[in-house]
């Protein structure tokens, strides 16, 4: 009964929520989840530029980004992302695929108005005008072809510099001493079921001797 009754969960989880939202999300009960962040209003965003719409919120001293539809936090080495900028945070197995094109002086730029030696006129981006419009301007690029992100006198990256850009800041951030103990944690968390499973297979294998010698 209880069989079914299991069975029978798993089979509305599997109709009600579609494969892809499960993605690179791992949703495992143990896992830490960052610190509340209260906001008195719904906090406005700036676009940051050479990035491919990539939105932060340049208020408030944690990392929070919005990028395709989702909200997304570094926290303690590892990401999480949700709909919600202040809340329904899920954990992320991977860095998202955005965050090393993201300048990590880009909050001293937005203090000094300053992009690279070009004078930065960001626009600060209510919450609601955002989620009205960033598919369109996204699929459109209106930020990089028509705004130029509001740096002024500006011409976007060439593909070949931001490749090896995000090279060079994916070997950063791995440097992070919280993004190494992350990993550290990870491996020893993936050498345990190996070290179980030797310590059964003694365990077994020594069970057959005594009854071999009886």
């Amino acid at each position: 009964m209880k069989k079914l009754l299991l069975g029978t969960i798993l089979l509305a989880l599997a109709i009600v929520v579609p494969i892809p939202a499960f993605a690179g999300v791992n949703i495992s009960i143990g896992l830490p989840l960052p610190p509340p962040i209260v906001f008195p209003a719904p906090p406005g965003v700036i676009v940051l530029p050479d990035t491919d719409d990539v939105y932060a919120v340049p208020d408030i001293d944690a990392d929070i980004f919005f990028w395709n539809g989702w909200w997304w936090r570094p926290w303690e080495g590892r990401w999480y992302r949700s709909h919600y900028y202040d809340r329904g945070w899920a954990h992320y197995n991977r860095v998202p695929s955005f965050y090393f094109d993201v300048d990590p002086d880009w909050r001293r730029f937005h203090r000094d108005h300053d992009w690279h030696g070009h004078r930065w006129d960001y626009e600060r981006i209510p919450d609601q005008r955002l989620r009205s419009n960033w598919r369109n301007w996204r699929s459109n690029r209106h930020w990089e072809r028509q705004r130029t992100w509001g740096v002024q006198s500006y011409k976007p990256r060439p593909q070949r510099d931001r490749r090896e850009l995000r090279y060079q800041r994916q070997e950063q951030y791995q440097q992070k001493p919280e993004v190494q103990r992350h990993q550290q944690q990870r491996r020893e968390q993936q050498r345990q079921p190996d070290v179980q499973k030797h310590h059964k297979s003694q365990r077994k294998h020594n069970r057959g001797d005594e009854e071999h010698r009886q």
